[in-house]
């Protein structure tokens, strides 16, 4: 079922003209499966079984597969998109929650929560390459455009880790603000951006130095909401558009990285934890946990321009074909 929100459904379609419909992907950690929306209509035309406890998704370099974090079962999975069901699995290292895919499409890097470890995993092999031990409950992942370096989030200990993915040394640590979650690289690589769920902030670190040089209180800007949950985050390719889920607080905060200033704020579903843009980048969505649904906002109109009914608690959002 669609809601409309700040525009009736028929004149979204009206006013978006897509060269082809991609699909979203949509892993809900309740229900089990990966919802499969076809971005044209707005509807769930799937639901593709997969482990215990889905969060964290990728889809492989030629999009023609879905790895899937299966927290609960200890393994990624990987999905076949044409076919649409799981054909096989990949070792991970226990409980993996978000992983990254490393630029040369054969590597991922995985943060394993329970373990305090990253794993690096081979693709090929189907093995665990190397594990490299960094702070409590590591979270987030990424991996930086020339694939010189891993960054990984950890909860517990405040911290970001920069690991070398080709030798599984962690030279850097960040200490950063409470509860980081999600890291993002910059397209150029020479940025970091940071979320801090619990004290409600966005960062960014030089990469270069490895010094924050930017912090912003979404919390701050926000005072009408009693939790800011600063978490998952969108960037466009030419760097000129950040995004921010802010998790419980039902929004989507948007900030100008030349000003390092928030522009704006989108009102989403409730739990807005992970996003992400469409290949065009003219539309922005968000995986709403406690909502059980998706926000789809026009990035032309900068209004949220339906709500797509899924049901369960959806996690993580990716778009492919």
């Amino acid at each position: 079922m669609i809601h409309p929100v700040a525009l009736s459904f028929v004149a979204f379609l009206a006013c978006t003209t897509l060269a082809h419909a991609e699909r979203i992907y949509v892993s809900d950690e309740e229900a089990n499966v990966i919802h499969v929306i076809d971005s044209e209509t707005l509807a769930v035309t799937a639901r593709v079984p997969v482990g215990m406890r889905p969060r964290g998704l990728q889809l492989s370099a030629d999009g023609r597969t879905l790895f899937v974090a299966a927290s609960n079962d200890n393994r990624i999975e990987v999905v076949d998109l044409q076919r649409q069901r799981v054909i096989g699995t990949i070792p991970s290292g226990p409980d993996p929650e978000t992983f990254a895919l490393h630029p040369d499409g054969r590597r991922l890097v995985v943060a394993n929560e329970d373990d305090a470890l990253v794993s690096i995993v081979d693709l090929r092999a189907r093995r665990v390459l190397r594990e490299t031990p960094v702070g409590a409950e590591p979270e987030g992942t990424a991996v930086s455009p020339d694939g010189r370096w891993a960054a990984s989030t950890s909860e517990t200990s405040n911290t970001v880790h920069f690991i070398d993915p080709n030798t599984g040394g962690n030279p850097y640590t960040v200490i950063v603000d409470t509860r980081p979650r999600v890291v993002r690289f910059s397209p150029d690589g020479s940025r970091l951006w940071v979320t801090a769920e619990v004290r409600g902030t966005v960062m960014t670190i030089d990469v270069a130095t490895r010094e924050i040089t930017h912090r912003i209180d979404i919390a701050a800007a926000l005072p009408e909401e009693a939790i800011v949950q600063p978490v998952g985050i969108a960037i466009t390719r030419n760097g000129g558009r950040v995004f921010i889920g802010l998790g419980r607080a039902s929004h989507v905060a948007e900030i100008d990285p030349s000003t390092m200033q928030i522009v704006r704020f989108f009102r989403v579903g409730f739990r807005a934890w992970n996003i992400a843009l469409s290949p065009d980048e003219r539309r922005l969505y968000t995986a709403n946990g406690l909502s059980g649904d998706v926000s789809v906002i026009d990035l032309e109109r900068n209004e949220v321009v339906a709500t797509i009914s899924t049901g369960g608690k959806p996690w993580d959002v990716v778009i492919g074909p």
